[in-house]
């Protein structure tokens, strides 16, 4: 799983993505301070199995705070998009290439409104955040469009002459945007269109780009600088003007001061918290920092939102659960660590899925499943359910 950091220059949007994976990016108030895509490690966070067994994990991967378990996924900040990008103006042609391999999108905006439609930071609440969404679908739609378009009358004619089922033609030519052959058949049906590809029309082309773009590149919207006074009112536009979309107000700055200050020792803070607790002496202008960060931001939200975003895009928008691995006799490893793994499946994944995931020589050898918890006995079709702890008994 691949979670893409997509939005304008001066967003926050590498602001967002070094608070959620610490790396060091270069953070600057001016266009394309994103040059080569950002590859790292956020996490998304969920109760910790060990309680169920009264005991405290050891992760290998990702790591636990007072039994919240945060499992790492790959995250990449790609350079800022300007308009014209599927025209191949800014970084455009690099942007839409290195975002194609995300399984989906957060677009970061800045729902102060201080940033114009350019990526230019102006200080003053001049723009209307509610284009940005409009922009960045159009600009995504339009790159899909341009690519397909320029091979549709050849592939679309073959399709006919051949007598091959016109979704198979298509999955076949979007394969890198993962489009299967059901995919583009459930979009044909839901849009009506017809079987002969040579028949349909650039509206109607555009119109099925659009939704495979919906369908493959799911996009979730961090309403970035929420605690800035022209936020508020905002982000309540923006949700009455895009009710299908979900939303997050986020103050990714605060969130990177917590953690690089959790970090440094100067207080805890478990991400996603309402608040953080101070543990050694701070200078005056610290403490007035961190006390903005509370009275403004967690007591008025409940969390900075990034902790939040990360959690509904993987568990609710993706639909993902987390399984651990354990014995039911011990849930120690080799090396003496408790539940050291926790993965993350689809959900509807059974047993045998589980198996697959941790090595394809358990599914292989699969004899039964035990769910931990219970001492049950488990099928190969048994679906699972989040923080199902998992032993599987295979002869391989």
């Amino acid at each position: 799983m691949i979670i893409g950091i997509v939005g304008k220059p001066n967003c926050g949007k590498s602001t967002f993505f070094k608070s959620v994976t610490l790396a060091d990016v270069l953070i600057a108030n001016y266009p394309f301070a994103t040059i080569d895509p950002n590859k790292g490690f956020a996490h998304v966070s969920v109760p910790c199995a060990d309680t169920d067994f009264h005991t405290q994990c050891n992760p290998r991967f990702g790591f636990c705070m007072d039994h919240i378990r945060f499992v790492p996924i790959e995250v990449i900040d790609v350079a800022g998009l300007v308009p014209g990008a599927h025209e191949g103006k800014g970084l455009g042609n690099k942007f839409l290439d290195d975002l194609n391999h995300a399984d989906a999108l957060i677009h970061v905006i800045d729902a102060s409104g201080m940033t114009n439609e350019r990526g230019e930071y102006t200080g003053k609440p001049e723009h209307d955040p509610l284009d940005d969404v409009l922009f960045l679908e159009e600009e995504i739609n339009k790159w899909m469009y341009n690519i397909l378009i320029k091979v549709w009358e050849k592939f679309a004619r073959t399709s006919v002459q051949t007598h091959q089922p016109s979704a198979r033609s298509i999955a076949k030519q979007m394969s890198a945007f993962d489009v299967t052959e059901d995919l583009a058949k459930e979009l044909m049906r839901k849009l009506g269109l017809g079987e002969d590809l040579t028949k349909w029309s650039q509206d109607e082309i555009f119109g099925f780009i659009k939704a495979v773009r919906i369908a493959t590149k799911p996009i979730i919207i961090a309403a970035n600088k929420s605690d800035l006074p022209s936020s508020e009112e905002n982000i309540k536009r923006l949700k009455e003007r895009f009710p299908d979309y979900i939303i997050v107000p986020t103050a990714a700055e605060a969130e990177l001061a917590l953690r690089e200050a959790h970090n440094h020792g100067f207080i805890k803070y478990i991400p996603g918290s309402s608040d953080f607790q101070i543990i050694k002496p701070l200078t005056d202008s610290q403490k007035k920092g961190l006390e903005y960060v509370r009275t403004s931001i967690l007591q008025k939200f409940g969390s900075t939102g990034v902790q939040k975003l990360m959690n509904t895009i993987v568990f609710d928008f993706l639909k993902y659960i987390a399984i651990f691995p354990g014995g039911v006799n011990k849930l120690m490893d080799s090396e003496g660590r408790i539940l050291p793994d926790c993965f993350l499946l689809k959900q509807g994944s059974t047993a045998l899925d589980f198996a697959n995931t941790i090595h394809t020589d358990l599914a292989q050898g699969f004899i039964r499943a035990i769910d931990v918890k219970t001492k049950k006995t488990l099928g190969k079709e048994h679906v699972l359910k989040n923080r199902d702890v998992i032993e599987i008994i295979s002869s391989k």
